[in-house]
């Protein structure tokens, strides 16, 4: 099953020692965690230690994928097709990016959403950068004037560019959830050499 999809968009190149720093995050806040290649980190994320509200019975960790895209950081040809669509970032949000940061959710409750978030808003407390997030039409009200909105795009697709500010107030907003994005390829974690599997579709308590 494939989950939510965040995306931080960097205006500087992922040195060393900010892949180390990002590679601490994931590992402070999992049940299990490895390393793949530098910038590239399965992680199982306990919600609790991301400081997700009441996860009921679903704090057992859950599957993602931190991974470092472009020039020095991570897949320079995976960074290139991302950014292939003609977007005007230097409009949109004063800058051009050069690395990103991709967040992958493998499962897709409502629990799944929140910890996606507010993982991700963890990493940019150590990248910086802005998180580009795509909305259903009906969101945008919901997410227009959250602090830490830089801006957003019209369209069929509205997609939402913020700070981790952002990201943790909207995610504790009731009805929360991001747009699940289709199966992008990479495996999913293995804990204690088993694949992973989505735990039991829990609600988040005031976010789900």
């Amino acid at each position: 099953m494939s989950g939510p999809v965040l995306v931080i968009e960097s205006a500087a190149p992922l040195s060393r020692t900010t892949l180390r720093r990002v590679r601490e995050t994931p590992a402070r806040t999992s049940g299990a965690f490895e390393e793949r290649r530098t910038g590239e980190y399965p992680v199982f994320a306990r919600p609790r230690a991301l400081g997700a509200p009441d996860t009921g019975d679903a704090d057992g960790g859950r599957a993602l994928l931190v991974s470092a895209l472009g020039p020095g950081a991570g897949d320079e040809d995976l960074f290139a097709a991302e950014h292939a669509d003609g977007m005007d970032s230097e409009q949109l949000i004063g800058s051009t990016p050069v690395c990103a940061v991709d967040v992958i959710a493998f499962c897709d409750s409502p629990v799944d959403h929140v910890v996606t978030a507010l993982l991700t808003a963890a990493v940019m407390d150590v990248t910086g950068g802005v998180v580009q997030a795509e909305l259903r039409e009906d969101q945008v009200p919901v997410v227009t004037g959250l602090p830490g909105l830089v801006t957003l795009t019209a369209g069929p697709l509205p997609t939402a560019f913020g700070t981790a500010s952002f990201l943790r107030t909207w995610a504790r907003r009731p009805g929360f959830r991001l747009l699940k994005q289709p199966d992008r390829g990479p495996a999913a974690p293995n804990s204690g050499g088993a694949s992973a599997r989505c735990p039991g579709r829990a609600t988040v308590g005031g976010a789900g």
